[in-house]
Formats: C-alpha cells, structure tokens, sequence
C-alpha cells in the first residue's frame, strides 16, 4: 500500500497543501510548530478519523475556516483508491472515488496506517483504553466481522448501563445479561484470535528491540475471569455494577499486557525502553497487517530523532528499508541514519504550514 498524494485543506496551521510522495521514505523537516506533526497527522486522520494527538476533533479546524478537508490517492494491490475526510459542524463526512459518500468504517477500511509518535508510550504506561483502541484498529483491518460485532455489544452495554442507572429488576437485568453476553462472544473471540496471531510478531520485534530486557511474555485479558462465563461474572458483580451504576465485566474491560524476564511490571521500564517497546508494538501491528493482507501499511514515525537513540533509528530504518513499506517521517533536521541509506528518500521543508520538496 501508498499513499501517492495526499491533499490537506484548513488542517490546524496548514492552510492548503498538495503533496506527491515517493513509495519509499518520504521525510518532513523544519523548526517546532512549522506543521510537520500536521502533515501525518492528516494521513492518520485518514486511516483513524481520530488524531493521535490529544485534544477535541473540532480543534482540527484551521482558525477562523468552516471546514477541513482530506483527500488521498493509494495504490492498492487491488488497484487505485480515492479517498476523502471532511470535518465540519462536529461530523465526518467520508467520501471513496471523490463523488460518492459512504459511511465512515468503509471507507476507513480502504487505507492502513500505523504510528509511532511522542505519545506511543502511553501503549506501556498508559490505562487499559488505549491499548484496546490500538488492538481494536488491527482486528478491524484484518476482520471484516468485527465492526458490526463491536457496535451490537455497544448497544447491549448501553441498555444494560441505563437499566442499572434506573434501578430495573433482576428479572430485567437476567435477559440483558443474557444479551451482552451473546453480544460479548463474537466480539472476544476476533481479539483473541487477533491477538494470538499478533503475540508472537510481537514478542519477536521485543527480542530485537529491547534485547537487554530478555524473553518477553505477553498476555490477554478478555475483560472478565477466565475461569467463568460473562454471564456469571455479571451475576457476580450485579450489586457493585448497580452502585455504581455501570457494567464492570466485558469485553469493554478488555487489556493486554508485556512483561519481561528483566522487568517483570512496566514501572521497572524506563523512558526509553517504554518508546522502544511502543514502536516494536506498532511494527508488529504493521508486519501482521501485511500477513494478512498482503500488503504493508504506511507507517508513519513522528520526531524520529527526538524519539529513539541512534541504533534504534538504524534497525528502524532497515526494516522499512528490507519490507518495502512506504514511510512519512518528520524531525527537525534530516536523520543521521537517513542519510546514507540506499532506501527512496524525499526531504521536504515545512516551515509556517508551507511545504516545499528538496529532493
């Protein structure tokens, strides 16, 4: 998969940009606050429709424009897609081949794309929430099922959060019980399919990456114990649920979790070794998308300088180098490890939301 051109219209402090990009790395450099984070943020935006910065989606919205607007050009095994994102009254709007609106999560479908940015530690220091969110973002791309499995347990878990609020009988509660575990089964069994299929990419990107931490374990937690049904751990925590008045089991719960022989918590990590193993998860994400897929998504690396040490910065770049995987990279200056690679490269400049190409 590449992202050929890729169009940002009122996009924070990026006014109106065109961008062609090469299949290779493609590199955004200039001084804090030139809008080169706004850049991939953009693409993201594309394969997310959520930021990976913090902060309402509204504020996406250049100052003082009505709307902000993406589009995209990708080139596909399957052919040429067009795609394109629209912000504005605090909607989306989606739009596949320019003219044709569909709804969100089809058009979401149609373009991969992983990063690894300031913020990817919270994947190893960070709550529960986030880490479900990133593994939600790979078990949508890999199963079709999963979108609609998601939004009935949703359904189920909001009926079930309203009736304890209003204080329902126990008979009421019994059937949707019942519902929300039905709902739960298909939903839990895509996670851990995924999640079997992403541990052992995982723990081996771990071995290459933090190799000084030893075997790495990783683990899933379905939400609820394992030892009993939904339904019966529901039934459990029926009292502690109605005080405080929402659903404390499912898959709404669910987690996973990395510990090595030489860190047994997360808190034995440091800084450093929390970032590295944040990018081994996103290339592991990156690699099972390709085994499933056939193709690579784009990966996208925010301040890479600033976010790993120099070896690192080496290993990464091979890897994008030996996969063929497309690349947007942003740093204030150009890489030491970008400098002598035999890899495509397109530096482009960006300084007060203007973009221009030097190589």
């Amino acid at each position: 998969m590449k992202l050929t051109q890729l169009r940002l219209r009122n996009l924070r402090n990026l006014a109106a940009l065109d961008l062609d990009l090469v299949a290779g790395l493609n590199l955004f450099v200039g001084p804090n606050g030139a809008g080169k984070t706004s850049v991939l943020e953009g693409a993201y935006l594309l394969s997310h429709a959520q930021s990976f910065r913090a902060g309402p989606s509204d504020t996406l919205v250049r100052r003082g424009a009505e709307q902000m607007s993406l589009f995209a050009r990708i080139e596909r095994r399957a052919g040429t897609m067009q795609i394109g994102l629209a912000r504005q009254n605090g909607a989306w709007e989606a739009k596949i081949h320019n003219d044709r609106a569909v709804n969100l999560g089809s058009m979401l479908r149609e373009f991969a794309l992983v990063c690894f940015d300031p913020g990817s530690h919270e994947l190893i220091s960070g709550g529960s929430e986030s880490r479900r969110r990133f593994l939600d973002w790979g078990v949508f791309h890999v199963e079709p099922d999963f979108l609609a499995c998601s939004r009935q347990y949703r359904r189920a878990l909001r009926q079930r959060n309203t009736l304890l609020k209003q204080g329902a009988g126990e008979s009421e509660l019994d059937l949707w019980d019942a519902a929300l575990s039905r709902a739960a089964e298909p939903l839990g069994k895509l996670r851990r399919d995924y999640f079997t299929r992403y541990a052992p990419l995982l723990v081996s990107g771990l071995a290459d990456y933090l190799p000084e931490l030893g075997q790495a374990t990783v683990s899933f937690a379905s939400g609820w114990p394992d030892e009993v049904s939904l339904d019966e751990a529901l039934r459990r925590t029926r009292a502690q649920d109605r005080a405080r008045g929402h659903t404390t089991r499912g898959p709404h719960r669910a987690d996973w979790s990395i510990r090595f022989v030489e860190a047994p918590q997360r808190e034995h990590l440091s800084r450093g070794q929390e970032k590295a193993c944040a990018l081994a998860c996103v290339l592991a994400q990156a690699a099972l998308y390709a085994q499933a897929c056939g193709e690579w998504p784009v990966i996208a690396l925010d301040d890479l300088a600033s976010e790993l040490d120099a070896e690192h910065q080496q290993r990464v770049v091979k890897m994008l180098r030996d996969s063929g995987a497309q690349a947007l990279i942003s740093g204030i200056n150009v890489p030491d490890c970008l400098r002598h690679t035999d890899a495509p490269v397109r530096v482009f400049h960006v300084e007060h939301g203007e973009v221009r190409s030097l190589l």
